[in-house]
């Protein structure tokens, strides 16, 4: 049967319906309380007659539908097939960073806790998300020294037969070792983090002070001091908190600027009523459709889905800030682990009440979406809306975010511990095996600091081999910073792969670095793997200051590899030549290059110059050899001919 057949046979239930095209695609995903009455309204003439609305018309040929039980049953289905087929027509949730949670691995056999951005159903407990995003690796790096808990990149699933250098500083109780630490005590130190995250600070104290009553009494008297600083750190925290919870309730604050289709949306994340971070969303081109048609009522309070109040931006041909909120906070709140009390929009949207009730029963507290019109709300509200506009200009003009915000997003961008000052980048050169060298170049504090720039030329690696090349380079650079106690940098840049990537953490994990941030950019798709979330590669906007950031870099070491390599290839050129003069061999030859400077320089050089580096009778060669190169370019007639390149030369021209 045609659409327009199968639209009539749709049942008057709630559910989610999808648009296809001829392809079998699905384009559009949609909800409704009845899916025949919504679906058909479609195929009015007057929203026909809508460009965008019979853009999406022209292009479907058929049209799918699951049915459920309820509203909220539907809101929820609508969003996962959004996120899960990300249809054209759809707005399709795009942010310029997400913020960082902390995992504890509690499904290993030792486990490990890690900052990430990355939600995974792997078995793994996860706690957050924290605002701002260096507040998650400030309570990692107490996890560190007051628990032990590594979160290194070692395998655990084996032994090693030693320690890395955490162990020795006591960051770590050393699991990668046999006999190390007891089981049972690695297991009573991750339940005490596991206690720290949830909250549950008054039974982690009980916990801690009865242990080191314990600890005295055997007088282990090193174990109960530690457990004393452990007590002292959780009460430090309980009382800063007990000061913050005087305060307001969280709340998430939005504005947005729209202008020439592109859309800006800032959001404030309050916490204990302070403004603790900023988060801009961008769409460059929005949805062809970013409104549904025919949309049903489910608010009385809002009766008017499209009306904006007067203090908000004016709404533009095409683009419905209402319906744009309406879809865009069920793919920011469903399904997320934290939800705030409190979501403040500068404009109502239809389904807000519904929305809200979800969210609801999803966190299990009351969750309140308002739209205020005036008091320190509504002035929020205006200062989100400024934020939005100054965040568009930076965005899609031509304004140029400062080195340190480019920095910071860096490091939001790449899960760095800290707003990178210092990154080293590495590029292996050569010419199928020949001549294979390297480069490191170096980017501090904002510029390209030429002065550190090094250059190496390979001297285990024979033949084509990318990754031991990367391998012997690495090992050399940071065995001498180690020899010398100089500082590593913030990051580690390869140009190159995955394979590059992890011969680079097998070059550093070999001389005792594990905790090293280190990535790598593939040339082709410009894509950023980080080591420890290869399977989650960072993909930027091709407008995104951080990725032309990370490709200077990359650029930068690319081409100061290939001058090098270029000079070795035209030192290994000169140098066949003088080996083919009698006499001169590779001390020679080194000596009439150094004195001369090139092979012009030789050639035009007279036996008095020539007598001044070599003996008499090597001079005599020399000037012979290339006195009768002269004349054998010279015919009778004294006009030049064309002589047959000789074969070690002809792939180098």
């Amino acid at each position: 049967m045609d659409l327009h057949q199968k639209i009539r046979t749709l049942p008057q239930q709630p559910g989610v319906y999808l648009y296809k095209n001829v392809e079998g695609e699905v384009i559009y995903v949609g909800k409704a309380k009845n899916l025949r009455s919504r679906v058909s309204s479609y195929l009015l003439k007057a929203n026909q007659a809508n460009a965008k609305t019979g853009t999406l018309m022209r292009e479907a040929v058929d049209v799918d539908y699951i049915q459920v039980a309820n509203n909220h049953e539907a809101l929820a289905l609508e969003n996962n097939l959004i996120k899960q087929r990300k249809p054209r027509f759809n707005i399709l949730l795009r942010d310029d960073k997400t913020y960082p949670y902390v995992k504890l691995t509690t499904g290993d056999r030792h486990p490990k806790v890690f900052v990430t951005r990355k939600l995974r159903k792997d078995g793994s407990q996860y706690f957050g998300p924290y605002f701002p995003g260096n507040l998650a690796y400030r309570i990692v790096d107490l996890i560190h020294r007051s628990f032990l808990i590594p979160s290194c990149k070692v395998d655990l699933n084996r032994y090693h037969p030693r320690p890395c250098l955490e162990y020795y500083i006591k960051r770590c109780l050393g699991p990668c070792v046999e006999s190390l630490v007891a089981p049972e005590t690695y297991r009573e130190a991750v339940r005490d983090v596991q206690l720290f995250l949830e909250g549950k600070e008054g039974e982690l104290e009980g916990r801690l002070k009865q242990r080191m009553g314990e600890a005295a009494m055997n007088e282990q008297f090193e174990l109960a001091a530690k457990m004393r600083d452990q007590l002292i750190t959780l009460q430090e925290l309980q009382a800063k908190q007990r000061i913050a919870s005087t305060e307001n309730e969280d709340a998430d604050v939005f504005g947005f600027h729209f202008d020439k289709e592109m859309l800006a949306v800032a959001q404030f994340h309050m916490r204990e009523g302070k403004i603790v971070d900023k988060r801009d969303f961008f769409w460059e081109e929005l949805p062809e459709v970013n409104f549904e048609v025919g949309a049903e009522e489910e608010d009385s309070s809002a009766a008017s889905a499209d009306v904006l109040r007067a203090d908000v931006p004016a709404q533009q041909p095409g683009f419905s800030p209402t319906l744009f909120f309406s879809a865009f906070l069920k793919q920011l709140y469903l399904d997320q682990p934290y939800v705030p009390r409190q979501i403040l929009l500068p404009v109502e949207f239809s389904d807000r009440v519904m929305l809200a009730s979800v969210l609801t029963e999803q966190t299990g507290r009351k969750v309140e979406i308002l739209a205020p019109q005036r008091g320190d709300k509504r002035s929020l509200l205006d200062l989100a809306g400024t934020n939005a506009k100054q965040s568009y200009d930076q965005r899609f003009r031509t304004l140029q975010p400062s080195k340190k915000a480019i920095a910071e997003a860096l490091q939001d961008a790449l899960s760095l511990p800290d707003v990178p000052t210092r990154i080293e980048c590495f590029d292996i050169s050569h010419i199928q095996g020949a001549e294979t060298v390297a480069s490191m170049v170096v980017w501090e504090d904002g510029d390209m600091k030429k002065a550190d720039y090094r250059k190496f030329k390979l001297k285990t690696v024979t033949g084509v081999d990318d990754f031991a090349s990367m391998h012997e380079i690495l090992v050399r650079r940071y065995s001498k910073l180690q020899a010398n106690n100089e500082p590593f940098p913030s990051l580690i840049l390869i140009d190159g792969g995955l394979g590059q990537l992890h011969a680079a953490y097998a070059a550093l994990e070999s001389i005792g670095v594990t905790l090293q941030p280190l990535a790598s950019i593939a040339k082709r798709e410009e894509v950023i793997y980080v080591y420890g979330q290869e399977d989650d590669p960072v993909v930027l906007d091709r407008r995104s200051p951080v990725l032309h950031l990370v490709q200077r870099i990359r650029d930068e070491s690319h081409r100061f590899a290939i001058s090098y390599h270029r000079k070795r290839r035209e030192m290994r050129d000169r140098d066949s030549e003088l080996l083919q003069i009698p006499g001169v061999g590779p001390t020679t030859r080194k000596r009439l290059i150094e004195h001369f400077g090139s092979l012009r320089g030789i050639k035009a050089a007279g036996p008095d110059a020539l007598t001044a580096v070599v003996n008499a009778a090597t001079a005599k060669k020399i000037r012979a050899y290339f006195d009768g190169e002269r004349e054998a370019a010279i015919d009778g007639n004294g006009v030049p001919v064309e002589t047959e390149t000789p074969p070690e030369f002809r792939i180098l021209q």
